[in-house]
């Protein structure tokens, strides 16, 4: 399983892959600021995501929006399986731009989370949906003429990473990862096998052997 001719498919990741692991695997192929850099920890009792990236691009507004939610209803509504909606919203906390009708209506589409840099709403019952939500915040505001979706799949930037739509995302308590598509095939396979390696390290360790004779035995660390 996961050997150079086998893919490796989204739920195998989600079963051995964490944040660390492919930051690890980016840094091997030169690509060492992949790691969103903006704290948007998990807030809906879920730690872990992995999917691949569905872009929207928020704008804060001070009028009566002639077609309230429009496009943020267009961007769910397009959600397929093992997409996460991400929301890049410049870090505003003016109102919950996700919550718990969004979290429904996306599920139904095989969306598996929402990545939000703003803030979200109606935690309660996203919890009860087993739905990870990673944000930058909470607000009770409804984002009914204060926050808009103003592009929907464009290229968007969330803490000095570029994200596009189709991009790997893999985020859990430390923090969120990004692959970029290009380069996907490598990364996932440096990741996959340093998962395995690092368990075979692992149980070096708890057998008695040393930190530094398992690092120069299998070189991870």
């Amino acid at each position: 399983m996961g050997s150079e001719s086998e893919e490796i498919t989204i739920e195998m990741m989600r079963e051995s892959f964490y944040s660390a692991v492919v930051s690890d695997a980016l840094d091997g192929k030169g690509y060492r600021n992949q790691c969103i850099g903006v704290p948007l920890p998990p807030y809906t009792g879920v730690h872990k995501l992995v999917g691949r990236c569905k872009t929207t691009l928020w704008e804060e507004i001070d009028f009566e929006d002639p077609e309230p939610y429009a496009l943020e209803l267009k961007a769910v509504d397009a959600c397929r399986p093992d997409e996460v909606l991400v929301a890049a919203a410049g870090g505003s906390m003016r109102s919950g731009i996700w919550g718990e009708l969004l979290t429904t209506a996306s599920r139904n589409t095989g969306c598996v989370g929402a990545i939000i840099d703003g803030a979200v709403r109606d935690i309660t019952p996203i919890k009860a949906m087993d739905f990870p939500v990673f944000a930058r915040g909470v607000s009770p505001y409804d984002s009914l003429h204060r926050q808009r979706v103003m592009s929907v799949d464009e290229p968007v930037e969330i803490g000095c990473v570029t994200i596009a739509s189709g991009d790997l995302v893999v985020a859990d308590e430390d923090g969120i990862v990004i692959v970029p598509q290009k380069v996907e095939e490598e990364v996932v396979q440096a990741a996959w096998n340093k998962v395995h390696a690092e368990n075979e390290v692992r149980d070096a360790i708890r057998n008695g052997m040393s930190a530094t004779e398992a690092f120069e035995t299998y070189g991870v660390l």
